[in-house]
């Protein structure tokens, strides 16, 4: 990865988070929440995916419909994260495996 490409990423990441920035209060925080929740545990591609603007897209459709964060997403934010990800796969799953792989790690 060369200097243009991460000055463009930095570019690309700050956008995206004006767009955050600019959603009401409990979108933003909803919004955090998930994007914690898929850094932890989310698909490995997350950054070279679509996830995270397709999700900022999504709440900025709810917004214009005048609809409040959970009656978009429902009660459950984990629920409908894992829902996003659900073909995809993730870092807990990748660590999974290697734990099954090599119980020996496990025990260090």
């Amino acid at each position: 990865m060369g200097i243009q490409e991460i000055i463009e990423g930095k570019k690309q990441w700050r956008a995206h988070m004006a767009q955050v920035k600019a959603l009401p209060p409990d979108y933003q925080i909803v919004y955090k929440e998930m994007q914690r929740y898929f850094f932890k545990v989310g698909p490995t591609d997350l950054t070279e995916g679509t996830l995270l603007s397709g999700i900022v897209e999504f709440f900025e459709g709810g917004v214009a419909a005048r609809k409040g964060v959970l009656e978009l997403i429902g009660n459950d934010v984990a629920a409908f994260c894992d829902d996003l990800i659900k073909d995809s796969r993730t870092h807990a799953e990748i660590y999974q495996e290697s734990m099954s792989e090599n119980p020996r790690k496990a025990e260090n």
